[in-house]
């Protein structure tokens, strides 16, 4: 029984299903997919469908996904530009979704809509809050005590803005977050939507090689620092999939130990 996050599919079910097959998930696994299934890629409906298929996931909604309900009649509280959506690997989706039945299309967009914006992750030895895009340090209620436990980790998410939790990024990676304390003690926050390649000129430290020796993005661990007692308080789980073939890839990683495992997007996917 183990717990696996990935995030920032970008309609590349190929190299999802490769990944996969290298962690081999059993039923009593836990998933947490942290947004963005959609655009660029050639196959977002299928990469809705394999992430919805996942044993006791619970899936986040993205800036993509969130265009979507924008520009699809979905609703959405932070954008309806069609344009904007179109620049950003929309047309995909877009071809995807008309290829439904308009009953399967309306369900769909309805599923998408009760997508939640944030989650925690509580293991033996810390919680993990789980967001799309991150969140905005001193926003929310700080705890009389200085404990963030789950309540006041709840607490302080709802304080946040939809956009930022699904939009924010310099705010985010460049600043600490506040919640790991100079023990090394508190919660890390783990997001996706900043490819890493993108992140590293935004963070606030790491010591992580944000390519691998094949030139993908790879996971980055953010924020280590003496007041922070040597503990990354951040981390970037967006390997790049939206780059497609050449940096480009589909990670996951494992939180019981974080063990992380690849697919890279192979030419013409």
């Amino acid at each position: 029984m183990a717990t696996y996050l990935l995030s920032d599919v970008h309609g590349h079910r190929a190299a999802l299903e490769a990944v996969l097959e290298k962690v081999s998930p059993s039923k009593d696994d836990t998933f947490y997919m942290l947004g963005d299934m959609t655009d660029r890629g050639p196959d977002p409906i299928g990469s809705i469908r394999v992430c919805a298929s996942l044993p006791n996931v619970t899936i986040l909604l993205g800036n993509h996904e969130d265009m979507l309900l924008g520009c699809m009649g979905g609703g959405s509280t932070t954008l309806n530009d069609e344009f904007l959506w179109m620049l950003n690997g929309g047309h995909s989706t877009m071809r995807g979704m008309h290829k439904l039945s308009k009953g399967e299309r309306a369900d769909l967009i309805e599923w998408l809509r009760n997508l939640p914006r944030y989650a925690l992750a509580t293991m033996p030895d810390r919680i993990y809050v789980l967001v799309h895009a991150g969140i905005r340090p001193g926003v929310g209620p700080v705890p009389d005590d200085g404990v963030w436990d789950e309540e006041a980790l709840l607490a302080m998410l709802a304080n946040q803005t939809d956009e930022d939790l699904t939009w924010i990024r310099d705010e985010f990676w460049g600043h600490p977050t506040g919640l790991v304390n100079e023990r090394g003690e508190g919660p890390v926050v783990i997001a996706g939507h900043t490819p890493s390649i993108y992140c590293i000129t935004m963070a606030n430290g790491t010591d992580d090689e944000v390519l691998d020796g094949e030139g993908h993005g790879q996971m980055l661990r953010i924020g280590a620092s003496s007041a922070t007692g040597g503990v990354a308080d951040k981390i970037c789980i967006d390997a790049c999939a939206a780059a497609g073939h050449g940096q480009g890839q589909v990670g996951i990683l494992r939180l019981d130990d974080f063990a992380t495992f690849y697919a890279p997007i192979e030419k013409g996917e």
